[in-house]
């Protein structure tokens, strides 16, 4: 069964979890849950910090992009287009920062909006929310895993091109 995010009729198919890019990042590869009853999209950051550079703020923070690595840590560095109140799926809420980045996925490119929080007990280091799968114009396959293949964890195999991302 799929479950359509745009009725535009060219959707492209997209599994319940995939590995996406985050190329302005500088995140080659992170596996995502592609989750239509989430609203909003995450990321897993921590070490946060914010700074103002030309009257804008930017903030500052680390991914480990693969579960159970600590070893592979990304810096990353995004202007903050929101800081706003979020309630994850146990009713929790925390106080977020937002930023908007561009997600590469089988040949496609489009730019979502993504939360920064910690999702280190979490099964995956990125949640692709409802509002990211309908910019990009995809119809999710729940039945379906990993459409576009795992070529992009070959980049984490060398540990010397891993130090100079």
């Amino acid at each position: 069964m799929l479950i359509a995010m745009k009725s535009d009729g060219a959707s492209t198919v997209i599994g319940w979890r995939e590995w996406l890019a985050l190329p302005e990042l500088g995140i080659p590869c992170i596996k995502a849950k592609v989750d239509t009853g989430a609203k909003s999209s995450a990321i897993h950051a921590w070490c946060l910090e914010t700074v103002i550079e030309n009257n804008r703020e930017y903030v500052i923070f680390k991914v480990h992009p693969l579960q159970k690595r600590t070893d592979i840590s990304i810096d990353c560095k995004a202007e903050v287009i929101d800081k706003r109140i979020v309630r994850d799926s146990g009713g929790h809420e925390e106080e977020r920062y937002f930023i908007n980045t561009l997600i590469r996925y089988a040949g496609r490119e489009w730019r979502s909006d993504f939360s920064l929080t910690n999702r280190e007990g979490m099964l995956f280091r990125m949640l692709l929310g409802r509002n990211s799968i309908s910019s990009g114009g995809f119809a999710v396959d729940p039945s379906r895993s990993f459409i576009a293949g795992k070529g992009l964890l070959s980049v984490y195999d060398n540990p010397a091109a891993v130090k100079d991302l």
